[in-house]
């Protein structure tokens, strides 16, 4: 699983079938200060999460699968939650 901020959409004229009727987001994942920086995604929307929400992404192929229940799927991640809040302790 990873957090991240969905920080765009992907407009296809032509897609997989198994793309249809769902939405492409492109997620930027979240990382504590000091930690390397991740390169953006591209994930199926399974929740109506929009531009600048903090989601919950299911990066793993066959979870991905499971959650939108496609056992064939052609998917690798999918957002499966929004985060309302999100609080971070600190260690010091």
């Amino acid at each position: 699983m990873t957090i991240g901020k969905v920080v765009g959409t992907v407009v296809t004229t032509i897609s997989h079938p198994d793309y249809k009727r769902r939405r492409l987001l492109v997620v930027q994942p979240l990382t504590l200060p000091g930690d390397p920086a991740v390169g953006d995604f591209v994930a199926l929307d399974n929740t109506h999460a929009g531009i600048g929400d903090t989601v919950l992404v299911n990066r793993e192929g066959n979870g991905a699968r499971q959650a939108l229940n496609q056992p064939d799927g052609c998917v690798i991640s999918v957002i499966v939650g929004i985060i309302d809040s999100l609080h971070i302790p600190s260690w010091g």
